[in-house]
C-alpha cells in the first residue's frame, strides 16, 4: 500500500504546533497529501507532548479510538515528538497500540524515507536521535490560516528543571541565525500575517554568533509592516534587562510577558532547580513594572511538588497575591519518567492536598483576573480581529489586545480577520473583555 493520505494531529505546546507546520512542509515536498479527518487517511501521525501524564493518556486513548472507527484496517500509525523520544520503548512494546513509526523532534527531515520504509507489510521504523545542530531554519513551515505565525528561534533546553522532560525529549539548546528569522518574518508579512510569536523553551538563552535575544527582538521589530511581536517563554533566572527597554520603546513589541514562577517557596524552587529565589523573582517583577508600567504578566504554577508542605504552599499563595498576575496556568505536579524529580523525590503530596491547593489558587487567580480586567473598563484598546463567532454567540467577533487578552465585539459587517480596530472596553469577566468599536474600518 502506498502511504499518501496523511492525517496529523498535534498535542501540547506552541513548539509542537510549529513542528507540525514543519512536518507538513517536509511531507508536501515528497508529494504526500493531507486530510482533515483520520477516517480518510491511510497514515495517522500524532505529534505528541510529554509534559504531563494527561497528555500521554490522551494520545493512547486517541490511537485506540481511531483504530476502532477506522474502516481501513491497514491504516498505519506514527507517534512523533516528545513522547516518541521519551517513551520509545513503551510505545514499541505496547502491542495494543500497533505503532508503525516513531520519530523524535530532530528526525523530521527523515520522515519521507521512514514512511517509505513502513510501506512494506509489518515493517516498522524509528528514529529518535537528538541533534546538537538541527534548527530546521532552511524549511519554511506550511502554516494554517490565521493572524499569528509561530517562529521557532531555537530548539532544546539546557536548564534541566528537575520536573521537566524537555532536555531529554528535545535535546540541548541551539539557535537559528538572526538572518533566517528576519527572512521568515519578511515572508510572513508578504503573506499577510500581522503578528509573529517567537518561540523557545527559554528565549533568554538565544545566542548566535554573539547575538542575543534582545538583538534578535530588535531586529524583528525593525521589519517593515510587522504589526505585533510576542515571545514565549523567558526564564526568570537570566532575564536580560536590555530586553525591557526594547519592549518599552518599540510600539510593535507587545507589553506582555509570560514569566513562569512554578513555585513561590525558595526551598521548593531549589528542589526544582529553578536557580532563583522567591526574592529574586519578586525583584524581577518590580523591575519589569518599573520599566513597563502597564505590562501584562502571566505565569505557570506547579502545586504539590514532592515534599511541598502547607506552609510552603502558602508562600506560593502569597506571591500570587503580591504579584497580581493577569492570568496563570496552574497544574498539579505530575511525575514524569526520566526526570531528576522522578528519580530522587517521592511523589508524597496527597491527591487531596493537591486538589485543595489548586482549587484555592484558581479561586484566587479568578478574583485577581476579574479585578485586573475590570480596570480596563473605559479604556480604548487596539484589537486585532482573530475570528467570527464564539462558543456562545456565532455573531460575536473575537480579537486580542496588545496584552493578549481576548476582546469580544458585537457583529459588524465591516470586520475582517487580521485587521485592527479601536474599541472601548465596556465590561469584563475574569476571562474576557467586552468592547464596542469606535472607528470606521
Amino acid at each position: 500500500m502506498k502511504l499518501k493520505k496523511v492525517f496529523i494531529e498535534t498535542y501540547g505546546c506552541q513548539m509542537n504546533e510549529y513542528d507540525t507546520e514543519l512536518i507538513k512542509s517536509i511531507l508536501k515536498e515528497d508529494n504526500f497529501e493531507f486530510t482533515t479527518t483520520p477516517e480518510e487517511a491511510d497514515l495517522v501521525l500524532l505529534n505528541t507532548c510529554s509534559v504531563r501524564e494527561n497528555a500521554n493518556r490522551k494520545v493512547y486513548n486517541r490511537i485506540h479510538r481511531i483504530r476502532h472507527i477506522h474502516k481501513n484496517k491497514d491504516v498505519k500509525f506514527g507517534v512523533l515528538g516528545c513522547m516518541a523520544t521519551n517513551f520509545k520503548e513503551k510505545l514499541v512494546e505496547d502491542k495494543r497500540l500497533k505503532i508503525d513509526l516513531i520519530a523524535g523532534p530532530d528526525s523530521y527531515k527523515r520522515l519521507p524515507s521512514l514512511l517509505n520504509n513502513i510501506n512494506e507489510k509489518d515493517h516498522k521504523d524509528s528514529d529518535v536521535t537528538l541533534s546538537k545542530i538541527e534548527t530546521y531554519e532552511e524549511i519554511y513551515p506550511t502554516r494554517q490560516e490565521g493572524v499569528n505565525a509561530w517562529i521557532a528561534i531555537m530548539r532544546g533546553c539546557d536548564n534541566f528543571c528537575t520536573f521537566c522532560v524537555v532536555p531529554y525529549a528535545r535535546g540541548r539548546e541551539r539557535s537559528r541565525s538572526i538572518e533566517s528569522v528576519i527572512d521568515e518574518t519578511r515572508k510572513l508579512v508578504t503573506e499577510g500575517y500581522p503578528q509573529v510569536t517567537l518561540l523557545g523553551q527559554n528565549v533568554n538563552s538565544y545566542t548566535h554568533n554573539g547575538d542575543t535575544f534582545a538583538d534578535l527582538l530588535k531586529a524583528v521589530s525593525d521589519v517593515e509592516d510587522i504589526k505585533r511581536i510576542r515571545f514565549t517563554s523567558p526564564h526568570p533566572k537570566d532575564f536580560p534587562m536590555d530586553l525591557l527597554k526594547i519592549i518599552a520603546d518599540k510600539a510593535n513589541v507587545c507589553e506582555q510577558i509570560h514569566l513562569p514562577l512554578q513555585a513561590g517557596n525558595t526551598r521548593i524552587l531549589d528542589l526544582m532547580n529553578r536557580t532563583y529565589t522567591q526574592k529574586d523573582y519578586l525583584n524581577l517583577v518590580d523591575e519589569i513594572r518599573k520599566q513597563i508600567p502597564h505590562v501584562i504578566l502571566s505565569t505557570d504554577i506547579i502545586i504539590g511538588f514532592p515534599t511541598e508542605n502547607d506552609a510552603e504552599f502558602e508562600d506560593t499563595f502569597k506571591v500570587m497575591e503580591k504579584v497580581q498576575f493577569d492570568s496563570a496556568f496552574i497544574f498539579k505536579y505530575s511525575e514524569r519518567e526520566n526526570t531528576v524529580a522522578a528519580r530522587k523525590f517521592p511523589d508524597d503530596v496527597s491527591e487531596e492536598a493537591k486538589t485543595e491547593r489548586i482549587m484555592r489558587l484558581n479561586a484566587l487567580q479568578k478574583e485577581i483576573s476579574l479585578k485586573k480586567n475590570e480596570a480596563h473598563i473605559g479604556q480604548i484598546h487596539e484589537v486585532l480581529i482573530e475570528q467570527k463567532g464564539t462558543k456562545r454567540d456565532a455573531n460575536k467577533w473575537q480579537g486580542r489586545n496588545d496584552g493578549n487578552k481576548i476582546v469580544l465585539l458585537p457583529d459588524n459587517p465591516e470586520y475582517v480577520v487580521g485587521k485592527f480596530v479601536k474599541a472601548e472596553i465596556i465590561s469584563a469577566t475574569s476571562n474576557v473583555l467586552r468592547g464596542k468599536t469606535l472607528n470606521k474600518l
